[in-house]
């Protein structure tokens, strides 16, 4: 295996920690609580609900999702990694290059641009002597990655050339085509909307979505499908017990009707638990009577025909005049327009207080080209937001109410140059809540209509 620094340090540490050595924390800790026996890996939470936990893995769980990963991708491979090495996402790139024993290469790509990503690329698939045991290659990415690189290849169009391996590299339009080389893109850590996968397939890239959280050592489900060893269930959101019973759902089943609920998840991934809160490890972790498992998300999820869509947080859900909205929903509806347009846009969408609705529904829209923030937002605003009228506003109102029923069309959108992110491609929805707030209160207008 070889590596480049900074990442020799960080590859030294994980190879450490997973052969018994001291348990390896990409960030300072939080606290001096000890870890539990076996532990490899410490890793933060998000934090997007309240403070930050630390999340202990053990070797055998970071072991199992790195063999699961090579199993449903076909087989180990050298890995580009353009992600954090603090986050779980790309510390697993270097996991699974460590317990395969092939190469990880790191690049510099902080800010994130498509030029800078096609010379990385180029440079890592045409790389002089690489190991021909090591023939597959495979990238870990975020939606908001993938969203650059296919809005600077001009919407993602298949050109016939994409996937042929005669890509160029150093221009923006090339970083599309570079990615189209790997065997597999993986992309997670936030939904990608459909438009944008459409898209990326449409141009050669074998994206492969990715579900799963630090707690169960990344990633556990794929293109909605259970990894070996990984198994989903629905819970009710009160905290009742599953609707499919104790085993949940494995890797290849398709039985059942499809249902909606809480998604739980369990198998050799997950977590030893969070690092000095035994309260939040019971309250998160739960054992069946047969001693299974089950890490409880927030998540709310869909199983139908044994294939798992992600709706949303639970948390997150908009009570509008007495309905209930995913924002999950709304937001790919909105991508779906834009897409169709031929302007790529990505969206988030929160729910503020409204005297007549209880909460109103706020779309915020990022669109670079088209982006003005001069009228809600001000030059030191963490968030500037323009407000969208007219024709913008009447359109995606149509188009999601067309498609998901009037309640869930929002009743005013904004439009800004980018989302605010924590962590690796995770949309800061307290960030844009907050701006719309503020935005509301400079508009001091009645709510809109439906």
């Amino acid at each position: 295996m070889t590596s480049t620094d900074p990442a020799g340090a960080v590859v030294r540490s994980v190879r450490d920690a997973l052969s018994g050595g001291p348990a390896y924390a990409p960030q300072p800790r939080l606290s001096d609580a000890a870890v539990p026996p076996g532990t490899a890996l410490v890793l933060r939470t998000s934090g997007s609900t309240g403070d930050p936990r630390e999340v202990a893995l053990g070797a055998a769980a970071l072991r199992a999702s790195a063999e699961a990963t090579h199993e449903r991708l076909g087989g180990p491979g050298r890995w580009l990694l353009v992600l954090p090495p603090t986050h779980v996402a790309g510390v697993q790139v270097i996991n699974r290059t460590v317990v395969a024993g092939t190469e990880v290469r790191v690049g510099d790509l902080a800010p994130f641009t498509p030029e800078a990503f096609a010379a990385l690329a180029g440079d890592f698939l045409d790389a002089p002597g690489a190991d021909p045991r090591e023939g597959r290659a495979y990238v870990s990415i975020v939606p908001t990655q993938l969203h650059r690189l296919v809005a600077a290849a001009g919407g993602g169009a298949a050109d016939g050339g994409a996937g042929d391996g005669e890509a160029g590299s150093g221009s923006a339009g090339d970083g599309l085509a570079q990615l189209a080389r790997f065997d597999a893109v993986l992309v997670g850590g936030a939904a990608t909307p459909a438009p944008l996968l459409a898209r990326a397939r449409a141009a050669g890239v074998r994206v492969v979505t990715t579900y799963g959280m630090s707690e169960t050592s990344g990633g556990c489900v794929y293109d909605g499908v259970p990894l070996a060893g990984a198994r989903v269930r629905l819970a009710d959101a009160a905290g009742g017990a599953p609707d499919d019973g104790p085993a949940g759902t494995r890797a290849g089943a398709a039985d059942g009707p499809a249902r909606t609920g809480v998604v739980e998840l369990s198998g050799p991934v997950l977590a030893e638990g969070y690092v000095g809160d035994p309260d939040a490890t019971a309250a998160a972790f739960r054992t069946d009577p047969d001693g299974t498992r089950w890490f409880r998300t927030s998540d709310l999820g869909r199983l139908d025909g044994g294939r798992l869509t992600i709706l949303g947080r639970a948390d997150d859900v908009v009570l509008t005049g007495g309905v209930n909205v995913a924002p999950a929903a709304v937001e790919d509806a909105i991508a779906e327009h834009l897409a169709g347009l031929g302007t790529p846009g990505e969206a988030c969408v929160v729910g503020v207080p409204d005297d007549e609705w209880g909460q109103a529904v706020v779309a915020v829209v990022a669109l670079p080209d088209q982006a003005d923030a001069k009228e809600q937002g001000e030059p030191h605003d963490a968030l500037p937001l323009t407000d969208a009228e007219g024709e913008l506003l009447a359109a995606l109102r149509a188009a999601v109410g067309q498609r998901l029923g009037a309640p869930a069309a929002p009743r005013r959108v904004y439009v800004t140059a980018a989302l605010p992110t924590r962590g690796p491609g995770k949309t800061d929805r307290r960030a844009v809540r907050d701006a719309v707030v503020q935005a509301e209160r400079k508009l001091d207008r009645e709510p809109v209509r439906p």
